[in-house]
């Protein structure tokens, strides 16, 4: 493996160590190939083209719901299935398995992205 070197203030430093060990990573530098994992898959979904399929991701507190309904009435040629489900009080929970093309779902997802009523938006593609 490449070695890289890496600059981070006391306060990342801390928040890394607090990180790993929450977490039960190894070593810090488990920590920042998962972060970057992350970062790499995030960036992937953004630069997506042509016909993708995947998972939306919503958090939600119960008022969105009108609207959670309005956006899946404008996406219904990419939705294959929608779940929805409370998890706790106030708080919901959607699942969209969306297939379609990538500018439709990146379009879908920042519908949601948008709103200030959706707490989490995730779009996780395969």
């Amino acid at each position: 493996m490449t070695i890289v070197s890496l600059s981070l203030n006391e306060t990342m430093l801390d928040e890394l160590d607090r990180v790993q060990e929450a977490m039960g990573f190894s070593g810090r530098s488990e920590v920042i190939r998962a972060a970057i994992r992350m970062l790499l898959a995030e960036f992937k979904e953004e630069s997506l083209t042509g016909r993708v399929g995947g998972i939306l991701l919503l958090i939600h507190g119960h008022e969105a719901e009108s609207l959670v309904t309005n956006v899946k009435h404008n996406f219904l040629d990419i939705i294959h299935t929608q779940l929805h489900n409370r998890f706790k009080e106030g708080k919901c929970l959607e699942l969209f398995l969306v297939e379609g093309e990538a500018d439709r779902v990146k379009e879908m997802t920042r519908t949601f992205q948008k709103a200030d009523s959706i707490e989490l938006t995730r779009l996780v593609v395969a």
